[in-house]
């Protein structure tokens, strides 16, 4: 069997859910790589906005964790940290998630990481049959069923997303 294009894309393998890995083009100079994720799948894969879904690092007072969301909304922090039992959660140091997940800004994905983080999946991932999500590059994501998603990152789901 051939080598695993990342990490993430390994862990699918290995744990044999079933996914589509989905490739576009980035632009080194964009500045929201979810935005880019968006406008480049949306129409091509046949997906809503809001069925891709964004993984951002964030500091809990016991370390790092992660909240996966769909990319057009913001994170309410208040919200995440009480979701994953935490007093308070933070946007965690870019570097600090890069060396804890083994993936660079804008291409962190919840699957995979060096190190697992506890994590928390928006609820709204439960109205689809498909969600993307980084596949961990930029410029590739991958397509799974939610319970998938879930499963295999052991989170738990909450209404994360700011008012």
């Amino acid at each position: 069997m051939a080598r695993a294009a990342t990490p993430a894309i390994a862990a699918l393998l290995t744990a044999g859910v079933p996914h589509e890995v989905l490739r576009y083009h980035h632009d080194p100079r964009a500045e929201s790589f979810g935005d880019e994720a968006v406008a480049q799948l949306a129409e091509s894969a046949g997906v809503s906005p809001e069925q891709v879904f964004k993984t951002l690092v964030i500091a809990v007072p016991t370390g790092l964790a992660v909240a996966v969301l769909p990319v057009p909304y913001k994170l309410s922090l208040k919200a995440a940290a009480a979701a994953l039992g935490a007093a308070r959660a933070e946007m965690a140091d870019p570097a600090a998630a890069e060396r804890s997940t083994g993936y660079v800004v804008g291409g962190i994905s919840p699957l995979g990481q060096r190190k697992p983080l506890s994590t928390v999946v928006d609820d709204s991932v439960l109205a689809w049959d498909r969600v993307l999500c980084s596949a961990g590059k930029r410029g590739l994501q991958v397509a799974l069923a939610p319970a998938d998603l879930v499963g295999l990152t052991g989170a738990v789901t909450a209404d994360i997303l700011a008012p």
